[in-house]
């Protein structure tokens, strides 16, 4: 028994939590402030853009439906996912704060992955959309209802929370007692397990929880759909009807593939090879961002219901201006 209280004092006495990190960014990458003024302007049009189609949804009355809930969702989602990072990002680097607290370092860690998470399940609930406005056209209304809707971004929401949470928890067992330089360019989960000096196997095995159930399963789900949909207007539609179905997914779609594939390949890369940590930063820093600006964009430009309802609110404007 003695010996057994021994040991675990030794353990406890060996634990190493550290008072801050410190986040090493680019390495020998001159005018590297450049980039980080270029994400500075990311985040500025981020918040015009998504700031404008949650407007453009809140004002006008035809796009309080179900659809438009799921749109609104992925801007909020893109919106707090960009500021959760990129203030920061600007803060560490254009400043020259390196140091984060061990607290403040969990907590960043958290909210950065929690919103991109969301936003991928999001773009899932988005293809259930689609998959039932096209191959159920005619209970479509009965069965994708806003209560319904409201209740699967819930059930997103604290399916990611808990996931999210379940990783940080998992840092804060770890004892820091070597280097406590973060080879990122903000607290990111990889970088930081692999500081531990006691066991980080769970770390690693969490990693591709979230790997498989943030980007995979997501993606697999949305494949799968929009295979039902082909299959679906191949039996039922003729050849113009299929062509204007398939465009009201051409947005859904991008949204997808900018979203998805830079991540995919990033963290694929990250698992089969040896990128070179400035690599790893540009690839990380361009996946976290560039979806989040250009999806209200793309959803805006792509979607004639929300063209008409911009040039509605520009309309009525106008006459208020006039009058």
């Amino acid at each position: 028994m003695r010996q057994a209280e021994r040991s675990a004092s030794t353990i406890n006495t060996s634990f190493v939590r550290p008072a801050a990190f410190y986040i090493n960014g680019f390495t020998n990458i001159p005018h590297a402030q450049y980039y980080y003024v270029f994400l500075c302007f990311v985040y500025i049009m981020t918040v015009v853009g998504n700031g404008f189609l949650m407007s453009v949804i809140y004002l006008v009355k035809t796009l309080h439906s179900a659809k438009y809930m799921i749109v609104f969702s992925l801007a909020l989602t893109d919106l707090c996912g960009s500021t959760a990072l990129i203030p920061k990002v600007l803060d560490t680097f254009l400043f020259d704060r390196r140091y984060i607290v061990y607290e403040a370092c969990l907590s960043y860690m958290f909210f950065v992955y929690f919103f991109t998470s969301v936003q991928s399940w999001t773009l899932v609930t988005m293809a259930y959309d689609r998959f039932v406005a096209i191959c159920f056209p005619l209970n479509y209304h009965r069965i994708v209802t806003k209560p319904a809707v409201a209740v699967m971004l819930l059930l997103t929401w604290a399916a990611v929370l808990s996931l999210i949470a379940c990783m940080a928890g998992l840092l804060d067992r770890l004892s820091f007692c070597g280097s406590l330089v973060i080879q990122s360019f903000y607290c990111d989960h990889g970088p930081m397990y692999r500081l531990g000096c006691n066991d980080f196997s769970p770390n690693y095995n969490v990693a591709n929880v979230f790997l498989v159930t943030i980007i995979f399963l997501p993606l697999t789900l949305i494949a799968l759909t929009y295979v039902c949909i082909v299959v679906a207007l191949s039996r039922i539609a003729s050849g113009p009807e299929r062509l204007k179905a398939l465009k009201t997914c051409t947005s859904h779609l991008i949204l997808v593939a900018i979203f998805f594939l830079p991540l995919m390949a990033t963290n694929l890369a990250v698992l089969t090879s040896s990128l070179h940590p400035n690599t790893r930063i540009i690839n990380s820093t361009l996946t976290h961002t560039v979806p989040a600006l250009l999806n209200p964009i793309i959803y805006s430009l792509k979607t004639e219901e929300l063209l008409k309802s911009i040039k509605k609110l520009w309309k009525i404007s106008r006459l208020k201006i006039i009058t």
